[in-house]
């Protein structure tokens, strides 16, 4: 539908086919739910004036979005309830192209359903345009370091809101930036591979991997098309980075997580001497392994790059051994292991996670050896 609002034309996303979405998403268009870290719409457009149709819902939660032009940073907001005109530009050169990009920055909520972000449309008085390929795509599978959490907001903050944050200022976004890359990102906070840093096993990304969003829940979520699964084909990765097991190895030293429904109980325990117990290391391990043949199996072609180390290298063993046992059980020769830059007390951000300089410093390490797995030419310095 299109219609005119004085000189601006009004339309549905549905009948833009040239705005490039972001992010795996459910069928439909118009709205267009953005599930994940990083997810939302690109476009190319003339004009002096464009405002997108912007619809959000708050639970205990509410997402937060900004927005880009030419690359640049324009606004960073916490979005409101219900459905509303959201200016990103008004007076520019009308005979010039812009880049305009809408990010999502909150992560999504699988503690909460009620909390969503919707696009429906936009309004302009200029021309859409083509969006230029970049020369990569990555997807990116992890915990709250990779949802950005804590990346934004001062060292002292410690309350868990989605304010702190910030799909542009992690590892993630700043390694596809390097890279010419487009991007997804698949994260959740205390979330792991064989279980979550309570140790819910429930809280397994592996197990929700395939989905669109499978670990949001609720009527309304299921109906935007969280839980279908998800079409590979529609979007190969060149590289699939996973950086998990930070939570894995928090659990540990967590209380034992008993189920309220049904008293089923789970716990990574630890040994008389206060090491990780072997036998669940070997369980985290088998977890690991199983989940690296499901990447690969989703992702034939791509290479598969376990990073991990931003907060420690406890699990940095236990994931070697997984990525070795998978590469000799399968003959895989296209997965890696590769060791993060670690936090310091200067590179610390909000919530005793990650800030800004240590997902840079992550980024600019990261970058650098998919450069060389990809074959393409080493940045210069």
């Amino acid at each position: 539908m299109r219609r005119m609002e004085g000189r601006l034309r009004t339309m549905a996303l549905e009948d833009a086919p040239l705005v490039r979405t972001h992010g795996r998403t459910g069928t439909s268009r118009s709205p267009l739910a953005l599930f994940w870290t990083g997810s939302g719409i690109e476009l190319v457009v003339t004009g002096a004036e464009l405002w997108l149709e912007v619809e959000a819902s708050l639970g205990r939660y509410e997402p937060w979005f900004s927005m880009l032009v030419n690359g640049a940073p324009v606004s960073r907001q916490m979005a409101q309830e219900g459905r509303r005109w959201v200016p990103v530009f008004r007076g520019m050169n009308p005979h010039t192209a812009k880049r305009v990009r809408f990010v999502k920055e909150s992560q999504a909520m699988s503690s909460d359903p009620d909390c969503a972000l919707l696009l429906h449309g936009l309004r302009t008085d200029g021309e859409l345009l083509p969006v230029p390929e970049r020369a990569r795509r990555i997807e990116f599978v992890g915990d709250s370091i990779t949802s950005g959490e804590g990346a934004i907001g001062a060292r002292s903050e410690e309350d868990w809101i989605p304010m702190w944050f910030s799909a542009r200022d992690n590892y993630a976004w700043l390694t596809a930036e390097a890279l010419d890359a487009d991007c997804r990102i698949l994260s959740q906070s205390g979330w792991g591979v064989l279980s979550g840093w309570d140790n819910d096993p429930r809280s397994r990304m592996p197990a929700v991997y395939e989905q669109a969003c499978g670990l949001l829940g609720g009527e309304r979520n299921e109906a935007l098309g969280a839980r279908e699964t998800h079409d590979f084909g529609s979007w190969q990765p060149d590289a699939v980075v996973v950086n998990l097991g930070t939570n894995d190895g928090g659990a540990f030293r967590s209380p034992e997580w008993i189920c309220r429904e049904t008293g089923d109980r789970f716990k990574q325990r630890l040994a008389d001497d206060g090491s990780f117990h072997a036998d669940d290391l070997g369980a985290f391990e088998a977890a690991a392994e199983r989940f690296l043949g499901r990447v690969r199996a989703c992702n034939p072609q791509a290479w598969i790059v376990w990073a991990y180390g931003m907060l420690g290298l406890e699990m940095m063993p236990s994931i070697c051994r997984a990525v070795d046992a998978h590469a000799k059980r399968t003959g895989d020769r296209r997965v890696a292991v590769f060791q993060l830059p670690a936090m310091t007390a200067r590179t610390q951000g909000a919530r005793q996670h990650p800030g800004t300089e240590a997902h840079r410093q992550a980024a600019e390490a990261l970058a650098e050896h998919l450069r060389g797995l990809l074959g393409m030419p080493r940045a210069e310095r």
